[in-house]
């Protein structure tokens, strides 16, 4: 009987050990098919995120303008000719402007001024190329410096030299600017030459 036994206890451990085998098998399909499905997952969110990053960098893109942007404007010139010792003179002319900025903080301009006159002073034109800085106080509103060379001619006399000053700009639509500046386009050691504009700017 013990024989037996034992060939019995044999046969049942042997087909236990083939069950346990044969059950291996299905349950590693198992676990690939969930590694499958994880990998997906992530390149699926990946994939997501790659696009969501590409609409944002679209987004910023169409919001920030491109350089260089030129632009043009004209402006009523109320001028003052003041002198140290003489007849001082002060009018209204017509003041065309134009530039290009060349990023958020800098760009250059051009004046050509005409007209006006006042007892013996009569402007016949000024001229004048400047370099100009820009402080962008937000998206709509500008503050800016102007420095660079100008020439005034009057019927009187004709004179040249370095000018300077300042303004600010305000957005009333995506290309269109209104604006304010005073400028010192002559100081000579007799008398002086100022202006105060105030017009509109159409950028391109």
């Amino acid at each position: 009987m013990k024989p037996l036994a034992i060939t019995a206890a044999v046969a049942i451990a042997s087909g236990v050990a083939v069950s346990a085998q044969a059950q291996q098998p299905q349950a590693q399909p198992q676990t690939q098919q969930g590694q499958t499905q994880q990998r997906t997952q992530q390149m699926q969110g990946q994939g997501q995120r790659q696009v969501q990053g590409s609409q944002y960098r679209s987004q910023n893109q169409a919001r920030m303008p491109m350089y260089p942007r030129t632009y043009v404007g004209a402006d009523a010139m109320f001028w003052d000719l003041d002198y140290d010792h003489g007849a001082d003179g002060d009018s209204v002319g017509l003041r065309l402007n134009g530039g290009a900025q060349f990023s958020e903080y800098f760009g250059a301009e051009a004046h050509l001024g005409t007209g006006g006159s006042d007892g013996p002073t009569e402007l016949e034109y000024l001229v004048g190329a400047y370099a100009k800085g820009i402080l962008p106080v937000s998206e709509e509103f500008r503050l800016y410096g102007l420095a660079g060379f100008t020439e005034v001619d009057f019927d009187t006399d004709q004179e040249s030299g370095f000018s300077y000053g300042g303004g600010a700009e305000f957005d009333i639509a995506p290309n269109l600017a209104v604006g304010a500046d005073y400028m010192r386009y002559l100081d000579k050691s007799d008398y002086t030459f100022d202006a105060a504009s105030v017009g509109v700017r159409y950028r391109f």
